[in-house]
C-alpha cells in the first residue's frame, strides 16, 4: 500500500470537499465508524476504494441539496483518483461506514475545520500499487496546488497534568531527543523522513538529510 498516494487521495478530497470553509486532512487515530458513507472503487494501476462520511451534508455548498449525496459527491471522487492517473471509476454507493473504515489496509483521515472539529472523514485503500517512478510526477501535478501540512518535530515528551499545570515562563522542560540528533519530517502526521534545523534568511529551515523508503515521496 502507497502510504503517500493514500494522503495524496484524501488532501485532494479535502481540497475539493464544498465546504465555506478550508478543511485539512489529518490521521483518525480512531479507525472506527459509525452511520453511513459513500464509497467508491477505482480500477486502474494502482487501483482503490475510496470512501466518504460526512457530519452533516447540508453544510456543503454545492446547491444541489435535494441531490443523493453519493451523486453530489461523485465530482470529489473524480478529482481524488486524478493522483493514481488513468482508470474506471464506478458509482458511489451507500454503505455501512464500518465495513470501509475498518478494513484491513485502510488508511483512515478526519478532515477537520479551522476549530480542530471532524467536520467529514475519508478512508482510502490503495490496491495492486505498481505505478512508476517515471508517471508519478504528472500524476501528481492534477493535484499540485492541494496544500499539505509539513510539520518538522524536534522532539517530544510526556508529562503529568501536575507538572503541565505548574510549567511558567523560564521553565526548562527536557525533550526525548539528545541536542544533534536529527529532526523528524511529517507530513500531515505521518513520518516520511528527517533532517537538520537551520537558519535560512533569519528564519528556522530544515535541511532534507532522509526521506523514508516506504513515504514514496518524490
Amino acid at each position: 500500500m502507497s502510504t503517500f498516494h493514500g494522503t495524496a487521495v484524501a488532501a485532494a478530497i479535502a481540497g475539493k470537499l464544498p465546504f465555506g470553509y478550508p478543511v485539512i486532512p489529518t490521521p483518525s487515530t480512531d479507525p472506527g465508524a459509525v452511520g453511513e458513507a459513500v464509497v467508491v472503487t477505482f480500477t486502474g494501476t494502482p487501483g482503490a476504494r475510496i470512501a466518504v462520511q460526512v457530519a452533516d451534508p447540508s453544510q456543503l455548498e454545492d446547491g444541489s441539496q435535494d441531490a443523493p449525496l453519493a451523486d453530489r459527491l461523485h465530482p470529489i471522487f473524480e478529482s481524488a483518483v486524478a493522483v493514481l492517473g488513468a482508470g474506471a471509476l464506478g458509482d458511489g454507493e451507500v454503505v455501512d461506514a464500518v465495513d470501509v473504515f475498518t478494513a484491513p489496509g485502510t488508511q483512515v483521515f478526519d478532515l477537520v475545520d479551522a476549530d480542530g472539529a471532524v467536520v467529514a472523514r475519508a478512508a482510502v485503500r490503495i490496491d495492486g500499487d505498481r505505478a512508476s517512478a517515471s508517471g508519478q510526477p504528472q500524476r501528481l501535478s492534477r493535484i499540485a496546488g492541494v496544500e499539505m501540512e509539513l510539520v518538522v518535530e524536534i522532539g517530544r515528551t510526556r508529562m503529568p497534568v501536575r507538572d503541565v499545570l505548574s510549567l511558567e515562563p523560564g521553565r526548562v522542560v527536557e525533550l526525548d531527543r539528545a541536542a544533534g540528533s536529527p529532526a523528524d519530517i511529517k507530513l500531515n502526521g505521518r513520518l516520511i523522513g528527517h533532517g537538520t534545523v537551520v537558519v535560512a534568511e533569519g528564519d528556522f529551515a530544515i535541511r532534507v538529510e532522509r526521506i523514508l523508503d516506504g513515504a514514496e515521496v518524490v
